[in-house]
């Protein structure tokens, strides 16, 4: 959550020296702080605020969205603060660093089940891997930080997929149809929205060999203070010891419990 000095309940005064550029980036930033502040804010409001014409406060808006500062529940609904909004209040108003919250569960997680344990997070239709503890077995899936990914092919990725609502999915995938690296990799969007509803029902995704060739996984959401989704926690393994889906389904106790204590972390950590 993104904690905000309290904006006075008036237009925005604009510089009489700034240039359409600058004007444009402080109205941009006053939105920002507007949201923070209020948790929800509409087009109307948001014009009503700065002083400008609507279509000038939903151009600001929209390009908030693209970028994933700020999110809608539904389309023409209200602004909220978006995963990218969160993500800096996080790290710079909490002071609090994700990955050195999530380190000593990550190799936890390695350590009980002896595979490897990664930490991820969204970037658009794509998720990185931020952190990871390798597995020390001679059969192995290798370390991944800085590896990216498309978000439906795996499953840190489609964890945090399914804490969003549908406008953020459709915005995020707005083809029909989607890339596809393995033969096993969803190829279209509705089958990608039935299971993202599936992973809500169940509370984690799996993945197999839908990212590369060989390797299988679990993982589950974690969410900062507000309940946005702002990373993900997961463990991989060779599909080969893992014998099925089956198999890597055993795992996801694990990594809940593991997200659990990542969760109860981030509420505790200073």
């Amino acid at each position: 959550m993104v904690n905000a000095t309290p904006a006075p309940e008036a237009a925005a005064v604009a510089d009489p020296t700034a240039g359409p550029g600058l004007t444009s980036v402080d109205n941009a930033l006053w939105l920002l702080q507007l949201i923070g502040e209020r948790q929800a804010l509409r087009v109307a409001e948001a014009a009503d605020l700065l002083g400008v014409a609507r279509s000038t406060a939903h151009r600001l808006l929209s390009a908030l969205r693209r970028r994933d500062f700020v999110m809608q529940d539904r389309p023409n609904g209200a602004y909220r603060p978006g995963p990218a909004l969160n993500a800096i209040g996080l790290a710079a108003i909490s002071r609090i660093d994700i990955r050195r919250v999530a380190r000593p569960v990550l190799e936890e997680l390695r350590e009980q089940t002896h595979e490897t344990a990664s930490l991820a997070v969204l970037e658009g239709a794509t998720v990185r891997f931020v952190d990871c503890v390798e597995s020390l077995r001679s059969v192995r899936v290798g370390n991944r930080t800085g590896i990216v990914r498309p978000a439906h092919a795996a499953a840190v990725g489609k964890a945090i997929l399914a804490e969003l609502p549908l406008s953020e999915i459709e915005r995020r995938y707005p083809q029909e149809e989607l890339p596809r690296h393995t033969p096993a990799a969803l190829g279209d969007r509705s089958a990608l929205l039935a299971e993202l509803q599936e992973i809500r029902g169940q509370g984690y995704a799996l993945n197999w060999e839908e990212s590369a060739d060989g390797v299988s996984a679990v993982a589950v959401a974690l969410h900062d203070t507000t309940g946005t989704p702002v990373a993900s926690i997961g463990i991989a393994a060779p599909s080969s010891r893992m014998g099925n889906l089956q198999g890597v389904r055993q795992l996801a106790p694990a990594v809940i419990e593991a997200a659990q204590r990542v969760q109860e972390r981030l509420r505790t950590t200073p």
